[in-house]
């Protein structure tokens, strides 16, 4: 737990097996994986204020594929709060697609009613002020890059496939994905942290707070949020 919490860009399961000298490969992911579990904390609060919301894919290139049309690449949405020219906190999720249920239900887990939402001209987002949120629509106009639009949650995104190229070599299978996702947001939302020590204090806390997991249950993979899911209610 130290290890994985004092290393700046996270470790893989075969540098953990290195360290300790696991003849298995399997029982280091095993232990890495059932860490990224304790990194979501049981009802955690959830975003506040000016939030950026989008949606995007992580994957290689897909030929025949642009925008939203890909088939392969699995869909994530992304929720950044903006407060002032600093970047907040950070939720993301896999989810399954980009209709408005899916990602409406994103909002709703992770963002209070009543702030304002910040996103682009995606249909899908409307219902959001059916649902008591507050939303701000910016345009993209011809030759307009929506990172000048949604700084924030475009900056967290290209560094997410960064850290998943860098530290994983973009080896990450799409049914363990969540997991990655919940790591890079923990270590991420503690890049301020001055005392690493505290980082390993809130992991170790965490840790006694989740629910055991069985190896099989870790290898079938992590089933996205179904829209019904809301935290905190």
């Amino acid at each position: 737990m130290w290890w994985i919490s004092t290393q700046k860009t996270g470790g893989s399961a075969a540098g953990l097996q290195r360290l300790l000298g696991f003849r298995s490969y399997g029982t280091a992911w095993t232990w890495l994986h059932k860490l990224r579990r304790a990194m979501v904390r049981p009802g955690r609060e959830r975003l506040r204020g000016i939030v950026e919301v989008d949606d995007a894919f992580v994957g290689g290139v897909e030929k025949g594929a642009a925008g939203r049309g890909t088939l392969r690449k699995a869909k994530i949405a992304v929720a950044v709060e903006v407060e002032g020219d600093r970047i907040g906190r950070v939720r993301i999720e896999r989810i399954r697609d980009f209709s408005s249920e899916a990602l409406v239900a994103f909002v709703e887990r992770n963002v209070e009613p009543g702030q304002w939402i910040v996103t682009d001209g995606l249909q899908s987002y409307r219902a959001l002020t059916e649902r008591g949120y507050r939303l701000h629509v910016g345009k993209i106009r011809k030759r307009e890059r929506a990172t000048a639009l949604f700084p924030n949650v475009h900056r967290v995104i290209a560094l997410l496939k960064r850290w998943l190229l860098g530290t994983h070599q973009g080896r990450v299978e799409a049914k363990h994905l969540q997991r990655y996702l919940d790591e890079f947001a923990f270590r991420f939302n503690r890049r301020r942290s001055r005392h690493v020590g505290k980082i390993f204090f809130r992991l170790a806390e965490q840790a006694v707070q989740v629910p055991p997991a069985t190896y099989k249950s870790m290898v079938r993979g992590y089933a996205t949020p179904s829209p019904q899911q809301v935290v905190g209610t």
